[in-house]
């Protein structure tokens, strides 16, 4: 078996429905977990192995974790649609996959749930999903990996595509809003009332680029182009998306280091303590790899997609007392809210926040990024 499997296995064998081995947030709880974006993140990597191996096992523990959770009414425990958290929504990504194997309709209740938040989630005035309630006016980068897929592939399949233009639109407005000019990486994130304390007062946007934030907007880009099915009406707008993926890519690709990763202030490599940072690097792999095997990056892109996973094994995965270990992982950040402000964005901030082993954060990524080698053939 490929080490990188036997170290998956070890994480499910670890695991119980309620305490996963992965969440390591809530481990230092020592809670149960509920419904959150990390869970949802580890469970559709778990899904895409198993649509890769064939391999049941990975099958029955997502069906199961999920299944754990979903009552037969489509209520889900540990979520409600009135916190309006746009990572929650990140999860309903797993009940699309797990209601298109096995057709349970409490799934497909609770993807109508989940699509009730995304129908009423407050937006900025330029039409952007608030990333919280408790953080009103702001666009955080995270954001469109945790609600776009979902809302795209929504529309999609049940829908009749009637929301297409919206979800271009924001996408649209993060690019006018987000983007550097002179790098081409986006900020982490943005105000549009211009009145948090993390923020620019004259752009609204946040100090710098983090390199996790950036990973999850590539995925945004590659997964939402992928549930989407384009025609005369939005073609252009797709094309015009795809492009955006491309120039991001591009522009990451100047920043990975000879080691194959990206620093967690991916424009400040050489500054201290700056480091070279499992979870965003882990998602950069993915992005490449996938967006190669979908035909939007030349075929030569694998190769940076290849360097970055195996760069990663080789300086973070550890065999430690006869169990193996995935390291460098970024525990958590963000941008406030009002009432922390030592979340401000900055260099020193970002350098902060702990340093983890075996959080889902890095785990799944990279387990996303195994899949893509499987499909390849690597």
């Amino acid at each position: 078996m490929p080490i990188f499997e036997k170290y998956i296995d070890e994480l499910i064998e670890k695991s119980t429905l309620d305490i996963p081995a992965w969440n390591i947030e809530k481990a230092k709880e020592g809670k149960a977990v509920g419904w959150n974006y990390i869970d949802g993140c580890m469970i559709l990597a778990l899904l895409e192995i198993y649509q890769a191996t064939g391999e049941q096992k990975y099958y029955e523990f997502a069906d199961a974790f999920i299944d754990h959770r979903v009552n037969e009414d489509g209520t889900i425990k540990g979520y409600s649609v009135e916190e309006y958290n746009i990572d929650n929504v990140n999860a309903g990504k797993t009940l699309f996959a797990l209601y298109a194997l096995n057709g349970k309709e409490k799934y497909r209740k609770a993807i109508d749930l989940i699509y009730s938040q995304v129908q009423n989630q407050p937006r900025t005035p330029e039409g952007n999903f608030w990333h919280k309630k408790i953080y009103p006016n702001q666009v955080w980068l995270d954001g469109m990996y945790m609600g776009q897929p979902f809302y795209m592939e929504y529309e999609t399949k049940f829908n009749d595509k009637k929301n297409y233009q919206d979800i271009f639109h924001q996408f649209a407005n993060v690019v006018k809003r987000m983007r550097d000019e002179k790098t081409g990486l986006y900020y982490h994130g943005y105000d549009a009332s211009k009145e948090i304390f993390w923020c620019d007062k004259e752009t609204g946007l946040s100090q710098n680029f983090w390199l996790r934030a950036l990973g999850w907007y590539s995925m945004a880009l590659l997964d939402t182009l992928d549930k989407c099915e384009p025609d005369e009406s939005c073609q252009k707008d797709y094309d015009n998306l795809r492009q955006v993926f491309v120039d991001l890519t591009d522009s990451m690709l100047k920043f990975q280091d000879e080691s194959g990763l990206w620093y967690q202030l991916p424009a400040l490599g050489g500054k201290e303590p700056n480091y070279l940072e499992t979870s965003g690097s882990a998602i950069m792999a993915y992005s490449l790899l996938k967006g190669v095997r979908l035909g939007f990056l030349p075929e030569s892109y694998r190769a940076y997609g290849l360097k970055a996973f195996h760069g990663i094994c080789d300086k973070y995965l550890k065999e430690k007392d006869g169990s193996l270990s995935l390291g460098g992982i970024c525990l958590v950040a963000g941008l406030g809210p009002a009432n922390n402000t030592r979340r401000d964005g900055s260099f020193e901030y970002y350098m902060s926040e702990p340093v983890v082993e075996d959080d889902a954060k890095g785990v799944g990524p990279l387990l996303l990024a195994y899949t893509e080698m499987r499909r390849l053939g690597n």
